[in-house]
């Protein structure tokens, strides 16, 4: 009896979504899919919950063309994140809470290739299946601690944006053959989009992009500078006539450190409060929006150690980014750090100075420039997605080869 009433009390705090943040609610779609034959070539395993569903989001232009070409399902562990990426993506997607789902599902069938957006414990429960190749896409390139895990070396191969990402693996996991298991596809998310040059308002005024990452989930990751800076730096560009400030915040700020939320909530109202005294100005939150759309915005890029500055490298525009200087942060040395302006947390004072002067002067512009296709290869439309689903044919057709020797032998 004891036993029944936990596993009935547990089923009822799942569907009642009363599960801590961050954990799947195990409420699958495994009764309907035991004995199913998957048709699809590639599937994409994403174990976590709908705080996570920004590091697929990107994917999804991408894998709708891969889908076209090989047929793609998502396979997810929470039926929540499973119900919006259905309805954002148009992909199929399923839900699995038992691992005996998974074992059943994938012994037999078409898939050959499996693609994990970031280093979810979880992925462990797919990355036993031999029947496929495993590909670590992540969700960006950055100079982050996580861009050289140690659990790269569980997947077959890496994916990565470019030359940049390969002599950072190489430099920092030992053991890994970064030439051997790192492709270089470029960032198909973003190579569809042209970025135009800002339109310049009557009032003159450079736009600002604040962008910071999120806390980390560890003290070794922590890059976040809005904590530390972000409240003064938002609140000395909005008392500046020269400059409009876009506060673009990650996802997931303050899901760890109720500082870091506070400082989120304190500069939404600076912005609020400022668009509300001069709403000519402009001063406005990005959160409905694509990247691309705040960065055609903007003039300038402030952001921390992430994804985003690599991001923003193909527009050509003046970027800044922060050092928070978090004890025992662990930051990979790159050219791209040697080349921009570092913003500490006590060099505040004169950041709208710093920053008017970087985008009427830019003087790394050319430095920049010379990066980019280190850090993203060939960064015409559509060039990166053609690379994308070459890779993807190419590991398909050559599992498929592996899989026949292994049966033949």
């Amino acid at each position: 009896m004891p036993r029944t009433i936990r596993s009935w009390g547990g089923q009822l705090i799942r569907r009642l979504g009363m599960l801590p943040a961050g954990t799947p609610d195990g409420l699958g779609d495994d009764a309907r899919l035991i004995g199913r034959t998957l048709e699809q070539r590639v599937v994409v395993f994403f174990p976590d919950t709908v705080e996570g569903l920004y590091q697929l989001r990107q994917w999804y232009g991408p894998l709708a063309e891969l889908d076209r070409r090989h047929g793609v399902l998502v396979v997810a562990s929470d039926s929540r994140a499973a119900r919006a990426i259905r309805q954002e993506s148009g992909l199929e997607v399923v839900t699995v809470a038992r691992y005996a789902t998974l074992d059943d599902l994938f012994s037999r069938g078409a898939v050959r290739l499996a693609l994990y957006v970031n280093h979810n414990p979880l992925n462990f429960s797919m990355l036993r299946f031999s029947s496929m190749a495993h590909v670590s896409l992540l969700h960006g390139d950055s100079d982050k601690v996580v861009s050289v895990s140690n659990q790269a070396k569980a997947y077959d191969l890496s994916f990565v944006a470019g030359d940049a990402a390969i002599d950072r693996m190489a430099r920092y996991i030992p053991y890994f053959d970064a030439s051997a298991r790192c492709v270089a596809v470029g960032r198909p998310q973003l190579d569809t989009a042209v970025v135009a040059a800002p339109e310049r308002r009557p009032d003159g005024r450079l736009t600002v992009l604040y962008a910071p990452t999120w806390e980390g989930a560890q003290p070794t990751a922590a890059y976040g500078s809005l904590d530390v800076l972000g409240v003064e730096l938002a609140r000395r560009v909005l008392a500046d006539d020269r400059l409009r400030l876009v506060y673009r915040p990650h996802p997931l700020s303050g899901v760890r450190t109720p500082a870091y939320g506070e400082a989120d909530a304190a500069v939404r109202e600076l912005v609020r409060a400022a668009d509300e005294q001069q709403p000519a100005a402009g001063h406005r939150v990005s959160v409905d929006e694509d990247l691309e759309a705040a960065f055609a915005a903007s003039d300038v890029l402030v952001c921390d150690v992430s994804a985003v500055a690599m991001d923003w490298l193909p527009t050509g525009r003046p970027l800044v980014v922060t050092d928070p200087g978090h004890p025992g942060v662990v930051t990979a040395q790159t050219p791209l750090l040697d080349a921009v302006p570092r913003l500490a947390r006590d060099g505040v004072d004169g950041v709208t100075d710093l920053l008017v002067a970087e985008v009427r002067d830019d003087p790394q512009r050319a430095r920049r420039e010379e990066m980019v296709r280190y850090y993203l290869g060939d960064t015409t439309p559509g060039a990166s997605l053609a690379r994308f689903l070459a890779a993807c044919d190419d590991v398909i057709a050559r599992h498929e080869d592996e899989v026949r020797r292994t049966q033949a032998g």
